[in-house]
């Protein structure tokens, strides 16, 4: 397996290090203690590590690869991706701003750039001929002028789905739960794969606002269940703390950083943390990100499971489902999507 036994990327020591190799071993109790650990992250920072998780280096390796292949095609080429109404395809730089999930009241454009994928689904897929929402077909650059890059892509993508289910018992585990608990739910998953390229950020103009730098990726907290970040050699990431502190996140050689977004809040009743965090490339060259986003099937039912709910912690969420909470997000941060809501 892959990845360190230990990792001391993190020298205050504030993000948690989940190691998978035992429970994947198949020791005994090692599910359980993973599952505590998992429950101290979630309410205390809202991120964890976790190393031995079996994904091979060269195809984390491959996909970043292919991310900086693909933005370094001349920009003409992947406008012809323009990202569509399923959230598939190239966003182009500054093609986004951050309300919905933002921690400020004062919005620019992100200074990076994007291109998404989800499941692959072929041309006469139900979904696809119903033209249902989210679950559209992937736009992909010529073969000829990005030889491999699919190929890359999709093995990326079924790797993160793999260890994403794995993940899943250790969740159950969390909220005393049944080990198989979210299986029906994330049976076909809906899942994202984003490569984001940050170039280098421009030197601010003498009258700026410190505190208020153009973001690569402004203060936000992400959307998802859980999100599956490869770590990258470049910083930018940083992370703001239950107490109002930003640190910077540390890059350990190996690790996935993993951290939940506003639907693990949702189905957890806000017992569980959907940590704030931003992006700003301070370090003169070009970064690049693949973070993998994973959520249940598209219309299940997204709701607070029991062991988070009492009389002292009553629900505070209706129900709702993966696509009505895309759609509500991609209107309020997506220019493309916003373009295209009447007034």
């Amino acid at each position: 397996m892959s990845g360190p036994g230990s990792c001391g990327g993190d020298p205050s020591g504030i993000i948690p290090v989940l190691d998978l190799g035992p429970w994947l071993e198949g020791r005994p109790g090692a599910q359980a203690a993973l599952g505590a650990q998992l429950h101290r992250a979630f309410t205390t920072v809202g991120f964890y590590f976790i190393v031995n998780h079996g994904v091979p280096a060269d195809l984390v390796d491959g996909a970043f690869a292919a991310a900086r292949r693909f933005h370094g095609m001349p920009l003409a080429a992947k406008q012809v991706l323009a990202i569509d109404r399923h959230n598939i395809g190239y966003m182009p730089m500054r093609g986004a701003t951050t309300r919905f999930n933002a921690l400020g009241t004062r919005h620019r454009p992100n200074a990076n750039e994007a291109i998404f994928f989800k499941r692959e689904l072929a041309d006469d897929h139900p979904d696809v001929l119903a033209g249902r929402r989210f679950r559209g077909r992937n736009q992909w650059p010529d073969e000829a002028a990005l030889p491999g890059f699919r190929a890359a892509v999709l093995a990326y993508c079924s790797a993160m789905e793999a260890l994403g289910r794995r993940l899943l018992p250790l969740y159950a585990s969390a909220l005393d739960l049944p080990a198989d608990w979210f299986d029906a739910a994330f049976a076909d998953p809906m899942f994202t794969l984003r490569m984001s390229h940050y170039p280098p950020a421009e030197p601010p103009p003498a009258d700026a606002d410190p505190e208020d730098p153009e973001w690569g990726l402004a203060p936000h907290t992400d959307t998802s269940f859980l999100t599956l970040l490869a770590q990258n050699r470049i910083p930018g990431l940083s992370l703001r703390l239950p107490d109002g502190r930003w640190i910077d996140a540390p890059a350990p050689d190996g690790a996935f950083l993993v951290n939940g977004g506003n639907m693990l809040r949702l189905w957890t009743n806000d017992r569980f943390l959907a940590t704030p965090h931003r992006v700003l490339n301070r370090s003169g060259g070009d970064r690049y990100a693949i973070p993998f986003f994973m959520d249940c099937a598209r219309d299940w039912p997204i709701e607070p499971v029991p062991t988070t709910v009492d009389e002292a912690h009553p629900r505070r969420h209706p129900t709702t489902t993966y696509a009505e909470f895309m759609e509500t997000y991609q209107r309020s941060n997506f220019h493309h999507a916003m373009e295209k809501q009447p007034a």
